[in-house]
């Protein structure tokens, strides 16, 4: 009943999101068009495109679903997240179609549906909230195995009675009190008292018993969670992996493992990318080209060997803004004599990195990253700084999190070098399309305000 219950819900909200957002559209018709001709085709191909959508993306990452104990912030995040991702992909859809839908009727139908699909959500997860804490929906739950662990869960069901579970009590075979029961106990009081979950604390109970607790789980109905002790790693990424019949803990998990989400941050530097080239690149590279050529001898561009993901190197592309010289790696300092005068003025608004994006159409970099350093100044800094090499997990950035916070240019001292790779993990361990759109947004603040660390 229960299970049923939550199955409902998710429908119903399924339901819910495509009235609003089709209801959205037909809005826009009244709103854009004094004099409505009705429904046109292209009304109804933006509505269909709406709908497909949002329900093949509902099919693959399951927005609906989510843990009784998720907090609010984290749900309105994922979900946020979601909408933006919709509304991107039908952005590009309708541009491929070429669909004669209005930019203002777009911006109607977003200013509408986007507001009211968040609210609906809101509605949606304090429902949850309201019905377990009604007593419709909670869940009797038993702790297997005694000790400081098993405290520590007892303690958290009865701290956070909002998250709808009913603790009943501890078996143990090992240990005989006035609060643990005998594991023989187990089965008998858990059909006596509709237990739905047992947490098997993995420290204080043997394989034998796990296994015929499971058994037991799987023939009663009873879900069966395994509970190990690694509070002392510092990750905040734990994710289970199964090797054959072995499971393992990964405690190096980061968001960007996630298959959908590497999915979603390639859509956009694809989009992102192909936007440039097509809009700016296009004219602008030509331009800088001819005054970069009348400036100095030289090729336009400069590639340099970078440290990319998994440490590899590749050829990062810029443009051309020294004299050409056979020196060994120097960075660039300020009022450094090897800068011509148009690689001043490049250097000063960033335009000299804009060739990088054709190293994001090639896979090969990020939109948004940590920035890719010169192979020495990996050698240099590797064995200094600890963890420094876990920047490479992902794939490096035309902008990041240490830049839009004012790590840019020159690495001065071994402090400044730290604070950046402070900020690159942290970027890394908390990765989300929400983030990415507002380090984005704090680059192009930053470059309109001009940067004293940009020479």
């Amino acid at each position: 009943m229960r299970k049923s219950l939550s199955a409902n819900l998710r429908i119903i909200f399924l339901l819910g999101d495509l009235i609003i957002l089709n209801a959205a559209a037909l809005i826009s018709v009244f709103v854009v068009s004094p004099a409505p001709t009705g429904i046109t085709n292209d009304l109804l191909l933006l509505m269909a495109t709406l709908t497909m959508v949002w329900v093949m993306l509902s099919i693959i990452s399951n927005p609906y679903k989510f843990s009784r104990v998720s907090r609010f912030a984290k749900v309105s995040r994922i979900h946020f997240s979601f909408i933006l991702v919709h509304f991107i992909t039908v952005l590009a859809i309708l541009f491929f179609l070429g669909l004669d839908i209005s930019n203002k009727s777009l911006v109607v139908v977003f200013s509408i549906s986007i507001p009211l699909l968040f609210l609906w959500r809101v509605f949606y997860f304090y429902l949850n909230r309201i019905i377990i804490n009604k007593k419709l929906n909670f869940k009797n739950v038993v702790i297997v195995g005694f000790g400081d662990l098993a405290w520590e869960m007892r303690k958290f069901f009865r701290l956070h009675p909002e998250f709808g579970y009913r603790f009943l009590g501890y078996f143990d075979q090992r240990v005989s009190n006035a609060d643990v029961r005998s594991i023989d106990d187990l089965h008998q009081f858990c059909k006596a008292n509709d237990v739905q979950e047992i947490y098997c604390c993995l420290p204080y109970t043997n394989s034998t018993s796990v296994k015929n607790l499971v058994d037991f789980g799987l023939s009663n109905l009873i879900k069966v969670k395994l509970i190990t002790d690694y509070r002392g790693f510092a990750s905040r990424g734990v994710t289970l992996e199964t090797y054959d019949q072995i499971p393992v803990l990964n405690v190096a998990a980061v968001p960007l493992d996630e298959r959908k989400n590497q999915i979603i941050k390639r859509v956009f530097d694809l989009l992102f990318s192909g936007a440039v080239s097509v809009l700016i690149l296009s004219w602008l590279i030509p331009i800088i080209a001819i005054a970069i050529k009348i400036d100095s001898r030289g090729p336009v561009f400069f590639k340099q060997k970078r440290a990319g993901k998994g440490n590899k190197p590749f050829n990062c592309l810029k443009f051309r803004t020294m004299i050409v010289h056979n020196t060994e790696f120097k960075q660039a300092t300020k009022n450094d004599p090897r800068v011509t005068a148009v690689g001043r003025f490049l250097r000063k608004t960033s335009l000299d990195e804009l060739p990088q994006f054709i190293n994001v159409l090639k896979g090969q970099m990020s939109i948004i990253g940590p920035r890719p350093h010169p192979l020495k100044l990996n050698e240099e800094f590797s064995p200094k700084i600890e963890k420094f090499m876990a920047r490479h997990y992902i794939k490096p950035g035309i902008t990041g999190l240490a830049q839009a916070k004012g790590f840019r240019g020159e690495t001065q001292t071994e402090l400044s070098m730290r604070g950046r790779v402070k900020l690159d993990r942290f970027y890394i361990e908390n990765w989300s399309f929400i983030l990415d759109l507002k380090i984005v947004i704090a680059t192009v603040i930053s470059l309109a305000k001009g940067d004293q660390q940009a020479y």
